[in-house]
């Protein structure tokens, strides 16, 4: 029984989620091999390889797999894909891109956004935002799998020696092309990376409120920013800063919620940060419920008094 992480990367270097996915499939026994598909991407294949935990490296260099096009990357996976009983792949926007095309190939049930391995063929899910968890079991004899990034600990990057493998990489399937993206570039932590989140919602009133108010304390801690959904569909920050059940799913080692009521679906995105702090003048507000600390009081004289203390 052997394990398949497909790891996500930019060609130079890998991403953390690949580590989260690695501990993961340790957990469902066997070896654990990674499949490392690029172009130009030998320094990515050399850094999985010291991955604590992984038996091997597959290096598939290609100009199709470049850009990490879904068809081409699932084509990838699917050419090797016969020698393993676990395919696994991050729940990044990548992985639940190319996961499901592969289970389909494959005629298989795909096993989304895995928190525990219970055993090789049981896992458990989070469903209903969160207030449940199904526990499920597949009986396919390849199991696919994507893993919630924050239900497990990142491997050691280092302290591995992986024996690195060229495969053949595959041919441009010509369904797509890249034509170009466009990145936000920003002095501050990755989101779903970051240690520490300040996050703001609807209470701030304006976007030139939510700056005013939660940049200092994000600058003073070295924290990214966050956003609640409400305080991104009223304009007060961008769409790439919102967490919660439909914008990115967190667990820093401190989550200060300034100004958010906890709506369910929010607290689904950050409800397993390791310590959240509230601040709210709302007393019912259903975040103190998760809240490690929380501070019943206006967050524009608590936060500027905050940064001051700080």
């Amino acid at each position: 029984m052997t394990t398949l992480v497909i790891a996500e990367h930019d060609n130079a270097s890998l991403k953390g989620a690949t580590l989260n996915t690695v501990t993961a499939a340790m957990a469902c026994g066997g070896d654990v091999h990674v499949l490392v598909a690029g172009e130009n991407a030998a320094a990515v294949a050399q850094a999985a390889a010291q991955i604590a935990g992984v038996a091997k490296v597959l290096h598939a260099d290609g100009a199709a797999l470049k850009n990490g096009l879904a068809e081409n990357l699932a084509a990838q996976v699917l050419a090797v894909a016969s020698n393993y009983s676990h395919i696994v792949f991050p729940a990044t926007a990548s992985g639940k891109n190319a996961a499901p095309r592969v289970a389909a190939k494959l005629d298989v049930a795909q096993i989304s956004d895995i928190t525990k391995v219970v055993s090789a063929d049981t896992f458990e899910c989070p469903i209903y935002a969160g207030n449940a968890i199904a526990t499920v079991q597949s009986s396919d004899a390849v199991k696919v799998i994507t893993v919630r990034g924050t239900g497990f600990d990142a491997a050691a990057a280092t302290g591995g020696s992986a024996a690195v493998e060229t495969v053949a990489a595959v041919a441009d399937s010509g369904k797509s092309s890249f034509v170009g993206s466009e990145l936000s570039k920003s002095d501050r932590p990755e989101l779903t990376a970051a240690k520490i989140i300040v996050s703001g919602g609807r209470a701030l009133g304006s976007s030139e409120k939510f700056d005013e108010v939660i940049t200092p304390l994000a600058d003073k801690l070295g924290a990214a920013i966050g956003a609640s959904r409400a305080a991104v569909d009223a304009g007060y920050a961008p769409n790439d800063l919102q967490v919660g059940q439909t914008g990115k799913i967190v667990a820093p080692q401190l989550y200060i919620a300034c100004g958010i009521s906890g709506a369910i679906q929010h607290l689904a995105g950050m409800k397993d940060s390791k310590i959240i702090v509230a601040i709210n003048k709302d007393p019912e507000a259903p975040i103190f419920s998760v809240a490690d600390y929380g501070l019943e009081a206006d967050l524009f004289t608590a936060v500027p008094e905050l940064v001051k203390a700080l």
